[in-house]
C-alpha cells in the first residue's frame, strides 16, 4: 500500500503515475538492481566459496575462455546453479501486469534488460535482453545455438521460454564437463556478452528504437554504467523524452527528471496501482 512509502515518495509517486497515463510510449531498462531483490548477486559482488579468488571480470571473457574454457565453464554452471531457484519479485511482477494491462490501453510498454536471467519471463513479461541469456549455450567458434543436455546426474533445471513462438522447454543441468558443438566440434560457452564483446545487434536495434521513440524512458535499478546501454536514456532525452529512475542509490545523472528512491521491489507494485486505477 501506498501507506508504505514516506510522504514524499508517495507524492512522486503519483505524480509519476499522472505522466504516465498521458503517454503511450514507454520504454523501461532494468539492471542488476531488479534482480538482486529476488537474491541473484551482482557482478559487483565479491565472489564466494571456491570463487572467492577470481574476480567476474577476469573470468567473463573471450580471452579467459580461450585460455582456459573448463574454469569459465565451471564457473557458470556454479553460477547457473546459484540462481535456479531464484524467482520473480514485486518489481518483475508490477513490470509484467503493467505491460498486459498497458496493451488494453493502447499503450506500449517495450521491456528491456541488462540482466541474464529469465526472472521476467518467469513473471510473464515480454523483454529484450541486451546482454544474453543465462541459459542459453552456443558455440564458441561458430556460434551455432546449443540446446543439447550432457549425460550427468547432478541437479536439471527446467525453463520455458514463454515469448517463443514453439513453446519449447529446455533442461539445463550444472555439470561442469566441457561440452561440444555438434557441427565444428568447437567448445560450447554461454550464450551471454561477455566483457569487450558486442551486443546482440537486433536485441541492441530495439532498444534503440524504443527509446528514441519513447515519451517516457524509465531507468530501474541500474547503475547507469555500463555503456552502450547507459547511453540509452540519453537517446530518449535528445528525442524528448522524460527520463524516471527507480533506485535506493541515485546516479549523479543530469538527464533524469524524475527520482524515485527506493527499492523497485516497494515502489513498482505501488506505481502500477496508481497507474492501473487511472487508466480505468
Amino acid at each position: 500500500m501506498l501507506a508504505e512509502l514516506s510522504s514524499e515518495l508517495i507524492v512522486e509517486v503519483q505524480r509519476t503515475a499522472k505522466l504516465l497515463v498521458a503517454k503511450q510510449r514507454i520504454c523501461v531498462l532494468t539492471g542488476a538492481g531488479v534482480s538482486a531483490e529476488s537474491g541473484i548477486p551482482t557482478f559487483r559482488d565479491k565472489q564466494t566459496g571456491l570463487w572467492s579468488q577470481y574476480r567476474a571480470e577476469d573470468l567473463a571473457t573471450c580471452t579467459a575462455f580461450a585460455r582456459d574454457p573448463q574454469l569459465v565453464w565451471s564457473w557458470y554452471q556454479w553460477g547457473r546453479q546459484l540462481v535456479s531457484d531464484k524467482t520473480p519479485n514485486p518489481a518483475h511482477h508490477a513490470l509484467a501486469q503493467w505491460q498486459q494491462h498497458a496493451g488494453l490501453k493502447n499503450q506500449q510498454l517495450t521491456i528491456v534488460t541488462q540482466n541474464v536471467d529469465d526472472l521476467h519471463e518467469q513473471a510473464d513479461s515480454t523483454v529484450t535482453h541486451l546482454h544474453g541469456h543465462l541459459w542459453r549455450n552456443r558455440c564458441s567458434q561458430c556460434d551455432m545455438p546449443h540446446n543439447g543436455v550432457s549425460n550427468s546426474k547432478s541437479f536439471n533445471r527446467v525453463t520455458s521460454n514463454r515469448n517463443s513462438s514453439d513453446n519449447s522447454s529446455t533442461a539445463h543441468n550444472y555439470n561442469e564437463k566441457l561440452l561440444n558443438c555438434t557441427d565444428c566440434g568447437g567448445y560450447i560457452r554461454p550464450d551471454i556478452v561477455w566483457f569487450g564483446e558486442s551486443l546482440p545487434s537486433e536485441a541492441w536495434q530495439t532498444a534503440e528504437n524504443a527509446a528514441a521513440n519513447c515519451e517516457v524512458f524509465i531507468s530501474i535499478g541500474t547503475s547507469s554504467l555500463v555503456y552502450p546501454a547507459a547511453g540509452l536514456a540519453q537517446i530518449a532525452k535528445q528525442n524528448g523524452a522524460k527520463i524516471i529512475e527507480i533506485n535506493p542509490n541515485p546516479t549523479p545523472n543530469t538527464v533524469v527528471d524524475i527520482t524515485l528512491v527506493a527499492n523497485a521491489g516497494v515502489v513498482m507494485p505501488q506505481l502500477f496501482s496508481q497507474i492501473s486505477v487511472l487508466l480505468s
